[in-house]
């Protein structure tokens, strides 16, 4: 592969390898703590606020065009400092709230290290684009030492990701530049899929109410909320 030989002549093979070991395994690591907390929440809340979790791996065509739109050259150490989602996260969730819950909970476990928050949910992109983003580092440790590596992770709703996939495509079809009345009708549809996830949301609330006050074993579990709240706030960072 042309570009990835690019990459590879400034530091060697060996640099290319550690550096995909390095972020292969930060996606593990992100991995495992989120299916710790899935199951975390169905344990105590009998609730599940991930529906499924993408993982990926940047191209070596990938990076080295955006190093090139940045005007850098094509070196490892480049690669590092300037392209944050070299290993990428997409959480999707059923709700809004969910988005920021899982959001919170991750910034606040103490081997994750936020380094940006780019929220277009509340202030969406000029397209109508809506998603919560994060850049963190968490620590991979190999044989010789501790290495803090970063991880793009997107957390959006089942209907944020379906928009934003048919962005993309038509993104790509039209190589950025999509006419006018598409770019328009898109933006029409994020809209309505906002109002939909928002009755969404408000319908799962009312369901749930509902449920609890029919289901002793729910009563129960809303009457210990405040001491439940206090141990996530003890260990988590975060009341609920």
């Amino acid at each position: 592969m042309e570009l990835e030989k690019e990459i590879q002549n400034y530091d060697g093979v060996d640099s290319w390898e550690t550096i995909i070991l390095l972020y292969n395994s930060a996606l593990k690591e992100m991995g495992t703590k989120l299916e710790i907390l899935n199951d975390e929440f169905q344990h105590v809340h009998q609730y599940n606020p991930i529906e499924h979790i993408k993982s990926r791996i940047k191209t070596p065509e990938s990076i080295v065009k955006k190093l090139r739109r940045r005007g850098q050259e094509s070196t490892i150490e480049n690669m590092v400092k300037y392209v944050n989602d070299i290993a990428g996260v997409r959480i999707i969730c059923s709700f809004n709230s969910d988005i920021y819950r899982v959001a919170n909970i991750l910034a606040n476990q103490n081997d994750i290290n936020v380094l940006s928050i780019k929220d277009y949910i509340k202030n969406p992109k000029e397209s109508g684009y809506k998603s919560y983003h994060m850049i963190v580092t968490v620590p991979i440790f190999l044989s010789d030492g501790v290495v803090d590596t970063k991880v793009e992770i997107q957390i959006r709703t089942v209907a944020m990701d379906f928009w934003a996939s048919l962005e993309h495509k038509i993104n790509y079809k039209y190589e950025g530049d999509a006419p006018e009345h598409i770019k328009r009708e898109l933006f029409e549809c994020a809209e309505m899929i906002s109002d939909l996830d928002a009755k969404m949301m408000s319908l799962n609330e009312e369901i749930r109410g509902v449920a609890e006050k029919q289901d002793p074993k729910l009563r129960e579990e809303a009457k210990h909320k405040t001491e439940r709240a206090l141990l996530r706030e003890r260990f988590y960072g975060e009341a609920e």
